[in-house]
C-alpha cells in the first residue's frame, strides 16, 4: 500500500467532494494504472488502426474525453509496448488517458486555432496531440525549458509525422514578454508536484512537504502571467497539472483573475464529455480524483483572455538568423527531385529557406518570430546540396506526406530489421539510388540501393535492439 504523509491525508480530506471519499482515494492509489495510448490521426484513421492491431489480440476501450485514445489491453503482452513497429512507425503514442485531456480542452474552446504556444512540452505526449489536432496546419511553437529533454521531444515529433512545429528553450517565465499577444491558443502543462503521479511512480510522494509545493506554485504563477502575456486577446489559455492539491491548481488560476481581473474569464469544462460533471469545480474547472475515472490524478482549467493587458516587454532573446529564402529556381530543383525521386511532397501553407548547402522547409508564420525569440530547433531539413545533387534528409522522409509508388514496401519482419538498423536483402536488378522505405503505408526512413540490399540509413540514435513482432 502507498504511504502518504499524513498532512497531505489531511488537506485532501479537507478538499474531497462530498461524493467522494478518502478511503478509495488511498485504495486505488495502490493499484497500477491502465495502460492507455492515442492513435496517431496524422498517421492513420482510428478506425483502421483499431483493425489493424485486433488480430494481435488488441483489445481497446475507448477514452470518453478523447476520441483517439485508449485504455488498452494486449494478449501479445510479452515485448515492451515501445518496440512494437507500430509505436517506432508513429501509428500511436503511448499517453496517461488524463493526460489527453488538455488538448482537448483546448480545441473544445479554440476549434481552429492558427499559432498554438505549448509552454512546457517534453516529451511531446500533448505538442503531438496537439499537432494532430491542427492537421500539421498553422504553426505550433513547443517550448522546453529543460536541454536533456530536447532531443527527446524532438524524436518523438519526428515519430509522429509533425511538420508544423518548431521549438524553443526557455523558462517559460520568460516568453510572454518577447512574444507578446502572438497565440490563438496556449497549453500550459505546468512543472508540478506530481501528487497525481503516485500510481505510476510510487516514489512520487518520497519527498513531499506543503514548503516545496509552495515553491513550486510561485514558479507555477510566473509561468501562467507569462503565457497570458503571450495570448491574444479573444484567445484560450488551458493551464494543467498532474497535482492534486488546490495551492498548485485553483488558486494559480485564482492569482491570474486577481492581477486582471477584467481580462480574465473563466471557461466551463462542463461539456467537454459525457460524465465530467463528476470532476467540475464551481469554477467550471477539471478536478481529476484517480477514482473518478481509473486514471491519473489530473487538473485542467481553461482561461480566455477578454481584452489587452500590460506586460513590460523584455529584449527580444533571438540570436542570428542564418537563414535565407531559397532562390526559386533552387526551390524548383528541390521540390522536383522530393517529388520525382523520393515520392515526397512539401506541405501546402510553407517556404523553403536555405542556409549554406542545406534547404529547409519552414511553415507559414515561422519566420515573423525569428525577430523575437531565439529557435533551438525550426522547420524541417529536407536535403543538403552536393556536386553531385542532393543528399535527403531523414526528417524530409518521415514528415512530409509520400506517394507510395515511388517507395519500397517493406514487410512486418524487414521493417523489424530496419528499425533495428539492420540492411535489408532485396532482390530489385538495376534499382539505384537513395528510396524512402514503408510499412504499413507509414515511411520509416531512408535507405539507398547497393547491389541486391537496401543498406540502411536510419539515424544511429533512432535505432532500437530489440523491435518486436
Amino acid at each position: 500500500m502507498v504511504q502518504f504523509p499524513q498532512e497531505f491525508l489531511e488537506r485532501i480530506q479537507a478538499i474531497l467532494p462530498a461524493h467522494l471519499n478518502l478511503d478509495d482515494f488511498v485504495r486505488i492509489s495502490g493499484e497500477p494504472l491502465r495502460p492507455a495510448i492515442r492513435v496517431n490521426t496524422l498517421k492513420i484513421p482510428v478506425t483502421d488502426f483499431v483493425a489493424l492491431m485486433a488480430p494481435k489480440g488488441w483489445r481497446l476501450d475507448p477514452i470518453p474525453w478523447c476520441a483517439e485514445g485508449f485504455w488498452l489491453e494486449r494478449e501479445d503482452s510479452e515485448g515492451q509496448l515501445g518496440n512494437t513497429p507500430e509505436h517506432l512507425a508513429g501509428l500511436f503514442y503511448i499517453q496517461e488517458a488524463s493526460s489527453m485531456m488538455p488538448p482537448q480542452a483546448l480545441f473544445h474552446l479554440c476549434a481552429v486555432p492558427d499559432r498554438v504556444l505549448d509552454v512546457a512540452s517534453a516529451p511531446g505526449s500533448k505538442t503531438t496531440q496537439i499537432a494532430a489536432r491542427m492537421g500539421n496546419q498553422g504553426l505550433l511553437i513547443a517550448n522546453e525549458y529543460s536541454s536533456s529533454r530536447l532531443r527527446g521531444l524532438h524524436a518523438n515529433l519526428q515519430r509522429m509525422g509533425v511538420h508544423n512545429t518548431a521549438l524553443t528553450h526557455f523558462d517559460g517565465r520568460q516568453l510572454g514578454p518577447v512574444l507578446i499577444e502572438q497565440f490563438d491558443a496556449i497549453l500550459l502543462d505546468a512543472p508540478c508536484s506530481g501528487e497525481g503521479t503516485i500510481r505510476k511512480d510510487p516514489d512520487a510522494m518520497k519527498n513531499w512537504s506543503m514548503a516545496s509545493i509552495e515553491a513550486i506554485a510561485e514558479v507555477q504563477k510566473g509561468l501562467i502571467e507569462s503565457a497570458f502575456a503571450a495570448l491574444k486577446p479573444g484567445g484560450v489559455l488551458v493551464y494543467s497539472t498532474c497535482t492534486l492539491l488546490g495551492e498548485e491548481n485553483q488558486a494559480v488560476c485564482h492569482h491570474l483573475k486577481q492581477q486582471y481581473p477584467d481580462q480574465v474569464a473563466f471557461e466551463s469544462l462542463a461539456e467537454l464529455f459525457d460524465g465530467a460533471e463528476q470532476a467540475l469545480t464551481e469554477e467550471g474547472f477539471l478536478h481529476i480524483w484517480p477514482q473518478i475515472y481509473d486514471s491519473e490524478g489530473f487538473f485542467v482549467a481553461a482561461l480566455r483572455k477578454t481584452g489587452s493587458v500590460q506586460t513590460e516587454i523584455s529584449p527580444s532573446r533571438k540570436a542570428r538568423f542564418p537563414f535565407v529564402p531559397c532562390p526559386r529556381s533552387l526551390a524548383s530543383e528541390v521540390e522536383a527531385y522530393l517529388a520525382d525521386t523520393l515520392g515526397l511532397t512539401l506541405p501546402q501553407g510553407g517556404s523553403l529557406m536555405q542556409r549554406d548547402k542545406e534547404i529547409w522547409w519552414f511553415p507559414n508564420g515561422l519566420t515573423e518570430l525569428t525577430d523575437k525569440v531565439r529557435f533551438n530547433r525550426l522547420g524541417t531539413k529536407l536535403v543538403e546540396q552536393h556536386k553531385h545533387g542532393f543528399k535527403p534528409q531523414h526528417q524530409a522522409a518521415v514528415t512530409l506526406p509520400l506517394s507510395l509508388s515511388r517507395a519500397v514496401a517493406l514487410d512486418r519482419e524487414q521493417a523489424r530489421h530496419y528499425l533495428m538498423g539492420r540492411d535489408v536483402a532485396m532482390n530489385n536488378p538495376g534499382a539505384k539510388g537513395e528510396v524512402v522505405v514503408y510499412w504499413q503505408d507509414q515511411a520509416l526512413g531512408l535507405a539507398k540501393w547497393v547491389g541486391n540490399k537496401l543498406k540502411n540509413s536510419l539515424p544511429r540514435d533512432l535505432v532500437r535492439d530489440n523491435v518486436g513482432k
